[in-house]
C-alpha cells in the first residue's frame, strides 16, 4: 500500500498538465523564463568548460590545490550560505526577528583558531581528508567513526539543501514536489560528476556574486515599494515596534527569574554555543575543509578563511533585514493569510464557507491594521501610547486569524510542507517584482543551492573514497581508477541526497533544521580533533570511546528538550576532551602505580 501511495504521488494527468501550463502563465512571464534559463544554463554551461583536465584525485577532489584566496573565500561562503539562507532566512526575520543574526557571533573568534591550529596540520600532511589526520594521531578506527558521523550528517542536511529550492519550482510550475527534488537534484549533477572540485570553485565564485548583488536588489525593491511618504526609517520604526529588530538579546526574559537554556538565539548562545559549532563545522566539516586545504599555500588559505569570518556577520545581518522589511511592507500593504499559495488554496477548495467568512475578517481587519501603521510611522518618536497598543491589539488579532488557518492546513494536510516560514521572501518575490527580476530571484535561490549542495556532493565523495574505500591502500589505484570511483561515489551521494529531499518537508524551519542536525553531531566531531590537538596524552581507544558515549548522550539530552540546540555543540565538545583528559590521567595513574609495584 505504501508503494502504491508513493507511486502515485508522481503522477501527473493531462488536467494536471493543462493547470500547470496556466499556471506557469500567469507567474512567470516570457521574460522572466528567459532570465531563469539563460542564468542556470551558463552557470552549467561553465562548469563543464571548467571540468577539463581532470586526471586523478587530486585534480577532482582538490582541485589540484592551486586556489588563490578569493576563490576560497567564495567558495567557504558560498558552500555555508545554501538556497536555505535566502530562501529561510528572511521569513526567519519575519516571525522570530532578528535575533538569528547572533547565531554567528562566535564565527570570527572560531576563523582564527582554525588558522592559527587547524590548517597548518592539515597542509603539513598533505591530506585530501580532515579525518586522515586522525589515523595518523589515533588508529584506523576513531578515522572511520569520525568520518562515519560526518558522512551522516553531511548527508541528511545535504538532502534538506536540494529541497529548499525544490520549493520554488514546485510553487512557480505546479509540479509535484517529488518530482521537483529529483530534477533539482538531477540539474546540479551535470558539472558535479564531471568536473569535481576545480568545476565546483569556480561556478562558486560567478554564483555568488550573482547571489550578492541580487539580494541587494531585493532589499531596493522592498523599499522603494512602501507606499508614498514611507520611507526606510519608518518601516525600521514599525518592524521595532513589532518586535522584529531584536538583533541582540540576552536570554533573560523579562518577568522569568535566571537564564533560559532553551532559548535559541541569544548572545550567549551565539558566542559560545556558536563559536563551538562554527570552530566543529569550518574546522572538521569536510565541505569546508576541502574549500581551504585546496588553496596553492598556507597565505591563500588562511586569508580567505579570515575574510570570511569579517563578511559573513553584516552580511547575515543584511539578509535577515530584508525579513525584517518584509514585515514593515506588509504592515503596508495587504497580506495573505497564508503565504504558501499552494496549501491555502486547496484550503479554500476543501472548506470554502470557512475559508471565505475568515477571509472577509482578515481583509477588514488588514485594512484597519494599514491605517494603523501609516498613522504609527508618521508619530516618529511622540507615538501615543494608545495608538501603539492599538497597533499591537489589531496585529494579535491578524496572528490569531493566520494560526487558525494554518491549524486547519496543517490538520488536514493540505500541503507537504505545513511550515509557511519558507514562503513569505518567495511570495514576496512572485506578487511584487517586475518581470525579468523574477527570474533572475529565482535563479539566485537555485544557485545558491547549487553552491553549496555540488560542494557538499564534493565532500561527501572524498571521505566515502578516502577514509573508507581507499583506506589505507590510497596509492593502489592508477590516477585514471581513483578518477573513474570518485565520479562513481559523486553519483551514489547525489542518488541519496535526493532521496532524502523527499522527507524533508517533515522538518519545519529548513534553517532550523539544517542547524539542529548538524548539533547533534558536529559538537562530538570537534571533540575528537580538540583531544588530537590538545590532549596528547589520549589515545585512540579512549577517544573512540568517548566518541561513542558523547553521541548517545547528546542525542538524549535532545530528545529530552533540555537545552536549544546551539549547546548541544559545546556539550559535545566539552565532554569528549573530558572524558579523555580523565581517561588519560588514569592511564598515566595506572602506569605509574605498575612501575611502583
Amino acid at each position: 500500500m505504501e508503494i502504491l501511495v508513493f507511486i502515485s504521488a508522481f503522477r501527473i494527468n493531462i488536467t494536471d498538465c493543462l493547470l500547470l501550463l496556466v499556471y506557469t502563465a500567469l507567474v512567470m512571464s516570457s521574460l522572466d523564463w528567459f532570465v531563469l534559463l539563460f542564468t542556470l544554463v551558463s552557470i552549467v554551461v561553465y562548469g563543464l568548460y571548467k571540468s577539463r583536465e581532470q586526471h586523478g584525485a587530486e585534480t577532482y577532489l582538490l582541485a589540484g590545490k592551486k586556489m588563490p584566496w578569493y576563490i576560497v573565500l567564495t567558495g567557504v561562503m558560498a558552500t555555508q550560505a545554501s538556497a536555505i539562507t535566502f530562501l529561510s532566512a528572511p521569513g526567519q526575520a519575519y516571525t522570530d526577528g532578528m535575533r538569528f543574526v547572533q547565531y554567528y557571533f562566535g564565527l570570527p573568534l572560531a576563523m582564527i583558531v582554525i588558522c592559527v591550529t587547524f590548517i597548518p596540520i592539515f597542509r603539513k600532511l598533505n591530506v585530501y581528508t580532515a579525518y586522515e589526520y586522525l589515523e595518523n594521531r589515533f588508529d584506523r578506527k576513531t578515522r572511520l567513526l569520525t568520518s562515519l558521523l560526518f558522512l551522516l550528517s553531511r548527508g541528511l542536511s545535504t538532502g534538506i539543501s536540494i529541497y529548499a529550492p525544490s520549493i520554488i519550482l514546485s510553487s512557480i510550475m505546479g509540479w509535484n514536489i517529488y518530482l521537483t527534488n529529483v530534477v533539482m537534484g538531477g540539474l546540479l549533477m551535470v558539472y558535479t560528476y564531471s568536473g569535481g572540485a576545480k568545476a565546483i570553485a569556480h561556478t562558486q565564485k560567478i554564483q555568488f556574486l550573482i547571489i550578492l548583488a541580487s539580494m541587494a536588489l531585493a532589499a531596493y525593491l522592498v523599499i522603494r515599494n512602501l507606499p508614498a511618504g514611507v520611507g526606510i526609517s519608518d518601516a525600521l520604526f514599525i518592524a521595532g515596534k513589532s518586535g522584529k529588530m531584536n538583533v541582540i538579546t540576552t536570554g533573560l526574559p523579562a518577568g522569568q527569574a535566571g537564564f533560559n537554556w532553551k532559548d535559541k538565539y541569544n548572545i550567549w548562545s551565539g558566542l559560545i554555543g556558536g563559536f563551538f559549532l562554527a570552530l566543529s563545522y569550518f574546522g572538521t566539516d569536510q565541505s569546508q575543509v576541502g574549500r581551504y586545504i585546496s588553496a596553492k599555500d598556507d597565505r591563500e588559505s588562511k586569508l580567505g578563511l579570515l575574510l570570511n569570518g569579517v563578511v559573513k556577520i553584516p552580511m547575515q545581518f543584511l539578509i535577515l533585514l530584508i525579513g525584517a522589511l518584509l514585515f514593515a511592507f506588509y504592515s503596508f500593504h495587504p497580506a495573505p493569510l497564508y503565504f504558501n499559495d499552494s496549501a491555502y488554496n486547496k484550503y479554500k477548495e476543501s472548506q470554502p464557507a470557512n475559508a471565505n467568512r475568515v477571509e472577509t475578517n482578515y481583509k477588514q481587519l488588514h485594512l484597519q491594521y494599514e491605517q494603523q501603521a501609516v498613522a504609527l510611522a508618521h508619530t516618529g518618536n511622540n507615538t501615543a501610547p494608545a495608538l501603539l497598543q492599538n497597533f499591537k491589539q489589531t496585529q494579535t488579532q491578524l496572528q490569531a486569524l493566520r494560526d487558525d488557518v494554518s491549524s486547519q492546513i496543517r490538520t488536514n494536510n493540505y500541503s507537504a510542507d505545513t511550515n509557511d516560514t519558507n514562503y513569505i521572501f518567495l511570495y514576496f518575490v512572485k506578487h511584487t517584482l517586475p518581470k525579468g527580476l523574477v527570474g533572475l530571484l529565482f535563479a539566485v535561490i537555485f544557485l545558491a543551492s547549487w553552491g553549496s549542495i555540488s560542494a557538499a556532493l564534493n565532500s561527501l565523495t572524498s571521505s566515502s573514497l578516502m577514509d573508507i574505500q581507499l583506506l589505507g591502500r590510497k596509492d593502489s589505484l592508477g590516477e585514471k581508477e581513483q578518477l573513474y570511483w570518485g565520479r562513481v561515489h559523486t553519483l551514489l551521494w547525489g542518488v541519496f541526497c535526493i532521496c532524502v529531499a523527499m522527507f524533508a518537508a517533515q522538518l519545519g524551519s529548513l534553517i532550523e533544521a539544517v542547524n539542529i542536525l548538524g548539533s547533534l553531531f558536529y559538537g562530538t566531531i570537534l571533540g575528537i580533533f580538540l583531544v588530537a590537538f590538545y590532549v596528547k596524552k589520549a589515545g585512540g581507544n579512549i577517544v573512540f570511546s568517548a566518541a561513542l558515549i558523547t553521541e548517545l548522550c547528546i542525542i538524549i539530552i535532545y530528545k529530552m528538550d533540555i537545552v536549544s540546540f546551539l549547546w548541544l555543540n559545546v556539550i559535545g565538545a566539552l565532554m569528549v576532551v573530558l572524558i579523555c583528559f580523565l581517561g588519560s590521567l588514569n592511564s598515566k595513574q595506572q602506569l605509574m602505580s605498575d612501575e611502583n609495584s
